[in-house]
């Protein structure tokens, strides 16, 4: 027997009660109270309980030497003791069989882990068929076991239906399963029309409601940026938000007055906006709070007047995390408070598609079954005389019994919600008027026939005004012209081209070809022609566009010819791959083209990022994605739309938005993503943020870091510092004065600079230079830098933030929340020699790490504690005794939960001083950073405290005025880099 099967032997015998062992020689004991008599024993020593040794089981000193334990009856007895006792003692052999007894009844009755009977039998004969097929069960336990398994089908029915048997590959990718699926799933989330485009090529994000593609699966960063910056690079915009604003003229440009100002730019009534001709860009306040509480930015287009009419219709475009803030502000300032149910579509049952029959004679319905049987056909379902399911267009999230519209009793104004009823394409690059003149032909105009005879389509009802055929002419021509012209970004920002065009999937390609401008068009176009439409933009009638009216968008959704008839019509044609001749009445779609501007901001790379956007009705977005893709365009998702935004330098919502609410939301929901991704890494693999001196690694504390410099300011007016050493100490001693004796006021919040006459102001003290610092710009007009024109500067703009764009001069990026502090006079002097590299910061002490340990000791002690407790309390009573613990305090409540929060390597809350806590005063934070392909060099987009900037001005000497310190949150590291705040 081998070494293995005695080993396991010992194991399962080494608990087994035993009441006799045999000693090895015999002996004579004397009896005790424990035997329970008192006659002696000779030869055996008898025990009590469980320590004892049953004499058939009794284990010898040395079982090798008789060849050890085998299973199964041996001839002579198996090397056990044969012996017998010539006494026992009654109570206690008694008490020692119960304990045998009870210790074979636990493991036979115990289950291992589940409820099936067959984990009752020993483990070498079990089988995993015994599970569903009970006949492998030895007879004895199949009664229990069918018992069970029909108790557990009567638990399941109750609990919850019986699952179907799923169906095959086959069934479900049928296009009526496919449909009914894709409808589920959209109940959550959004999706877009081409979801199921950029869902095999991109990685899918759920945000604001909507499942987006945020980039592709294969590496197309720099092939992107080429597609920006020569040809074309296509994104969808389908989840902006439209709200339509009608009514009277004067009375929308009242009420909308109150949510802008003029100090901050072109508003609602500015004038080339108003006309319909250009689309214009504003950002959104609550009534009448201007400065303070903006909504975010928003879009904003007009539609062209009507001769004689006043009645005048508005789209606003809004990103839709801000549209939560955007519309009841909007209802609130239009006193449109009265909502309007949407009218109840009646559901279609089977009844009600067609006339009632009579019942077919049973003889027919034998034949007929006689005939089906042994046929192959397709399942049938119970619901299969009902309408067929039909694809969600819009919202799919929606009840139907929301209302999306509101009106007004007092003003007459209506507000409707078009969320995802309009289609919006953005085409990026200075190509992307040849794109969209490949993709897209003017519509063609109808047959005498179709002109003659009523129709419900709009198209011929259209063609037989010849005013509206003229006009569709002049803006033929308008858009033949587009095709000579060289470059997207000549012409006027914000320009609107209305445009009735064929359906683009006719003239869908064969192949993927790269759209480019023709030669040939662009000396036919006529050079007066073109030179006007790029000075002055389009004519304002040729703005007009049928996409305004919702039964054209209407009609033109529910009429669009499907995939499957357009195939069909394309199997008839005579010579294949030839365009249907004539064009179907369906194919005719009436959209709106958007000039979008590029970089209008700063002295170079202007018009970087022009484009157009290409608006649709709803339904309509496959049919002209797929022929835009076929034209060579690059696709982009979120991250590329943030990376145009960055490369514009211009900010991004809602990531650069920190005083908007939808900006706030933005910010705690990023801390918690990087928080949690900070956690998940091993405590020894973590960066030590306290030693690096970063205090806010994930967040940008800008209320804090705005207050502490308007104190800074307020003190440091009445005498002017030198050294940039002695403003970080005084800044150290007045956090803490102010801290102990200041008052407690409302807290003001912090808004960003939006001004443009103190933007300019401020720009022209930064003296502005190019990327790299290489050459300044000339800004004229400018009053010199001193301490009075700070101080009237702060008067207004004391808790304010600033946009700025940061150029490393240095080699290497920047990171997010990336610190910009200000350089002391000895880095100045560094910064002479040539050299570029920067200062360092020296290592900061963690005092925190030896608190962490000591909570960390004390949370073991008292989970050893707390199980040596359970341990004892099952031996103890339940009554309190007089050595039990004192209920803890609130101190002690207060500081183990201080202590619970800590985390390694990050500052717990409250923060200490923002702006004194490193050798470097820190004036902001970094939101984007990267290395700029535009500018050649790293580059940094943030907000700087309006209060700290000028403290720095105005101590800078002229030749490094505006230079500044950036300093990455995992680095000790400064680099030198130039401000420009560009206007």
């Amino acid at each position: 027997m081998s070494a293995a099967k005695v080993k396991m032997r010992g194991k399962k015998m080494r608990n087994q009660p035993a009441s006799v062992q045999y000693p090895s020689s015999p002996l004579t004991v004397e009896s005790s109270p424990k035997n329970g008599g008192d006659s002696p024993v000779t030869g055996v020593g008898v025990h009590e309980g469980p320590s004892a040794v049953h004499p058939f089981t009794a284990r010898p000193k040395n079982p090798h030497q008789r060849g050890g334990w085998v299973r199964g009856h041996q001839k002579d007895g198996g090397g056990y003791a044969k012996e017998m006792p010539k006494y026992i003692t009654a109570g206690a052999f008694a008490m020692a069989r119960a304990a045998e007894v009870c210790t074979m009844l636990k493991p036979v009755t115990k289950t291992t882990g589940s409820c099936h009977v067959f984990g009752a039998l020993p483990k070498h004969m079990r089988r995993r068929a015994m599970s569903h097929n009970t006949k492998r069960l030895p007879r004895r336990l199949r009664d229990a076991a069918n018992r069970m398994r029909e108790k557990s089908l009567q638990a399941g029915s109750k609990k919850k239906k019986e699952q179907a048997k799923g169906k095959s590959r086959k069934a479900r990718r049928r296009h009526g399963n496919l449909l009914l699926e894709f409808n589920r799933r959209q109940r959550k989330n959004v999706w877009l029309e081409t979801h199921i485009w950029h869902a095999k090529r991109f990685h899918m994000v759920k945000k604001w409601g909507y499942c987006l593609g945020d980039r592709p699966t294969y590496k197309c960063y720099r092939p992107s940026y080429r597609a920006m910056s020569s040809h074309c690079l296509l994104q969808d915009l389908s989840y902006y938000c439209c709200i339509e604003l009608q009514g009277e003229e004067d009375r929308l440009l009242a009420s909308l007055s109150q949510l802008c100002s003029k100090a901050a730019g072109p508003t609602f009534a500015a004038a080339v906006c108003l006309s319909g001709r250009r689309q214009g860009s504003v950002v959104v306040y609550r009534a009448g709070l201007y400065p303070s509480q903006p909504l975010g930015p928003v879009t904003f287009l007009w539609r062209p007047r009507a001769q004689g009419s006043t009645h005048r219709q508005l789209w606003i475009w809004a990103h839709p995390n801000m549209k939560q803030d955007l519309l009841p502000e909007l209802q609130a300032v239009c006193e449109c408070c009265e909502a309007v149910l949407p009218p109840v579509v009646p559901e279609v049952t089977p009844a009600e598609v067609g006339p009632t029959t009579e019942p077919e004679p049973k003889a027919e319905k034998s034949a007929e079954a006689k005939q089906m049987t042994g046929t192959k056909r397709k399942q049938t379902f119970k619901d299969n005389d009902g309408p067929p399911a039909k694809k969600i267009l819009g919202d799919g999230t929606r009840s139907p019994t929301t209302p999306v519209t509101w009106k007004s009793s007092s003003n007459g104004i209506v507000i409707n919600d078009l969320t995802m009823e309009i289609v919006r394409y953005r085409l990026i690059g200075p190509q992307s008027h040849s794109v969209l003149a490949e993709t897209m032909e003017a519509a063609t105009d109808c047959d005498e026939t179709d002109k003659s005879q009523p129709s419900s389509l709009w198209w011929p009802e259209h063609c037989k005004n010849e005013s509206k055929m003229n006009l569709h002419r002049q803006q033929a021509d308008v858009f033949h012209i587009l095709k000579g012209i060289h470059s997207t970004g000549g012409l006027p920002s914000g320009t609107v081209l209305g445009l009735t065009v064929d359906d683009p999937r006719l003239t869908l390609p064969t192949k993927k070809v790269k759209a480019l401008p023709c030669v040939r068009q662009a000396q036919e176009v006529a050079e007066e022609k073109r030179r006007e439409l790029m000075l002055r933009g389009v004519p304002e009638p040729c703005c007009q566009s049928d996409l305004w009216d919702q039964s054209v968008r209407d009609n033109v959704t529910e009429n669009k010819i499907s995939e499957q008839e357009l195939n069909r019509m394309r199997s008839e044609v005579l010579v294949p791959g030839t365009r249907l001749s004539p064009t179907p009445p369906q194919g005719r779609v009436p959209v709106l083209l958007v000039h979008q501007p590029g970089k209008q901001l700063g002295h170079e790379m202007s018009s970087w990022g022009a484009g157009w956007d290409l608006l649709l009705p709803k339904g309509w977005g496959m049919a002209f994605w797929v022929p835009l893709v076929y034209r060579g365009v690059c696709i982009g998702g979120l991250h590329m739309n943030l990376k145009h935004s960055q490369n514009k330098g211009a900010p991004h919502f809602p990531h650069d938005y920190p005083d908007c609410p939808a900006g706030v939301r933005f910010q705690e929901e990023q801390e918690r993503q990087l928080l949690d991704k900070f956690k998940r890494r091993p405590s020894t693999k973590r960066t030590n943020y306290i030693t690096h001196g970063c205090l806010a690694p994930f967040c940008c504390p800008w209320q804090q870091l705005a207050e502490e410099w308007e104190l800074i300011s307020k003190h440091g007016g009445e005498e002017t510092k030198g050294d940039q050493n002695q403003t970080t100490a005084e800044a150290d001693t007045l956090m803490e004065e102010e801290m102990a004796s200041h008052v407690p006021e409302p807290p003001s919040r912090v808004t960003v600079l939006r001004n443009r006459k103190s933007l300019r102001l401020l720009a022209g003290w930064c003296v502005p230079t190019t990327s790299k610092g290489r050459r300044r710009c000339r800004v004229g007009g400018v009053p010199p830098l001193d301490r009075s024109a700070v101080t009237s500067f702060l008067t207004a703009h004391g808790m304010s933030l600033v946009w700025v764009r940061l150029t490393i001069l240095s080699k290497g990026k920047p990171e997010l929340h990336a610190m910009v502090s200000a350089p002391t006079a000895e880095d100045l002097k560094l910064l002479k020699k040539d050299s570029v590299s920067g200062p360092q910061e020296p290592p900061h002490k963690d005092h925190l790490k030896s608190r962490i340990r000591r909570q960390k000791k004390a949370l073991k002690k008292a989970a050893r504690s707390s199980l040596r407790g359970d341990k004892a309390e099952g031996n103890e009573s339940d009554l309190p005794s007089a050595s039990e613990p004192k209920p803890a305090t609130s101190e002690d409540a207060k500081s183990s939960s201080q202590s619970s929060h800590l985390v390694v390597g990050l500052w717990p809350d409250p923060l200490p001083s923002v702006t004194a806590h490193c050798s470097r005063v820190t004036l902001g934070w970094v939101t984007q950073g990267d290395f700029s392909l535009t500018a050649g060099c790293g580059e940094a987009l943030g907000f700087v405290s309006v209060a700290g900037l000028l403290d720095t001005l105005l101590n800078q000497p002229m030749e490094h005025r505006g230079m500044l310190l950036v300093r990455d949150p995992t680095s000790l590291h400064y680099r030198f880099a130039k401000i420009n705040i560009e206007v």
